[in-house]
């Protein structure tokens, strides 16, 4: 899931250069229509950010003022509209092998079950973090790779198509090892010089879908290996975390681990998970 507009992002016009009015009430109404909709709790101190966001889509609506085109997603659940007022309050700050201290985790974990995985990584972005958990699970098990996948979800439709394509610029695999670049990436030649391709194989791996952790129903029947859920829990209010992690927890293998973010815990929030390491939990099962 995309991080909900980072702090100190710039925004698009500061208080003064507003064109639209933005009142305390239309500032609650997104907070509540948000919070709703993808659970997201927005802070008191992201207005000046939402209005930004926001202001463009009533541009390009062509209408003058908050309360109509809020109206308008009010009135219908399910308005097109929707998912571009969702994609419009989500920022996607991702890298890959982000936290890197967890891929190494994840490779020993594979090379101790020997066997193909299922791993859900619940906050695909743009594809970097889903892609890292393919290759690294590629290098991990070698030819015994077999069936093994990544199910890669995320709200924010906008980021899973440019996910999709596995293409980036150069300059996001800066900081990717030389060995990881030559295994897993193709490089851009004549015209997409400049630009770096996630190979083949590794594409085959994932599959993205759009994905609201708050829907009633999840398009997921078998149980997972893995599940990444880094630096989305931060968005929700603790009786929301409560829900997911309860919803969560019988889609996750019996001892199967579950990644979160760096800010993230988990242990007072479900007993369906203990602590095994930095932000890594177990899944465990009560004695009847």
């Amino acid at each position: 899931m995309p991080q909900v507009l980072a702090a100190g992002e710039a925004t698009e016009f500061g208080p003064s250069e507003r064109h639209f009015d933005f009142s305390d009430a239309d500032f609650a109404r997104v907070r509540a229509m948000i919070h709703r909709r993808a659970g997201i709790s927005l802070g008191t101190h992201k207005r000046e950010m939402v209005y930004s966001r926001l202001a463009r889509r009533l541009r390009a609506r062509g209408l003058r003022d908050f309360g109509p085109y809020l109206d308008e997603l009010e009135r219908n659940d399910t308005a097109p509209e929707w998912e571009l007022f969702i994609n419009a309050l989500t920022t996607n700050l991702t890298a890959f092998f982000r936290e890197e201290h967890h891929f190494p985790i994840l490779a020993d974990y594979a090379r101790q079950l020997n066997r193909p995985m299922q791993v859900w990584c619940n906050a695909a972005s743009s594809g970097e973090e889903p892609y890292s958990i393919a290759m690294t699970l590629l290098d991990a098990l070698g030819p015994r790779i077999g069936d093994t996948s990544v199910y890669a979800t995320d709200i924010d439709t906008n980021v899973l198509k440019q996910a999709r394509s596995g293409v980036y610029p150069a300059e996001r695999v800066s900081k990717v090892s030389p060995d990881i670049l030559r295994r897993h990436f193709l490089k851009g030649k004549g015209r997409n010089v400049g630009l770096v391709r996630v190979r083949p194989e590794v594409v085959a791996r994932v599959r993205f879908e759009a994905l609201n952790l708050l829907d009633p129903q999840w398009p997921i029947r078998l149980p997972f290996d893995v599940i990444f859920c880094r630096n989305v829990m931060i968005y929700f209010d603790k009786p929301t975390q409560a829900r997911i992690l309860e919803r969560m927890a019988p889609l996750l293998k019996p001892g199967g681990l579950l990644f979160a973010g760096h800010s993230e815990n988990f242990t007072y929030i479900s007993r369906d998970f203990r602590l095994r390491g930095q932000t890594v939990y177990e899944r465990v099962v009560a004695s009847p």
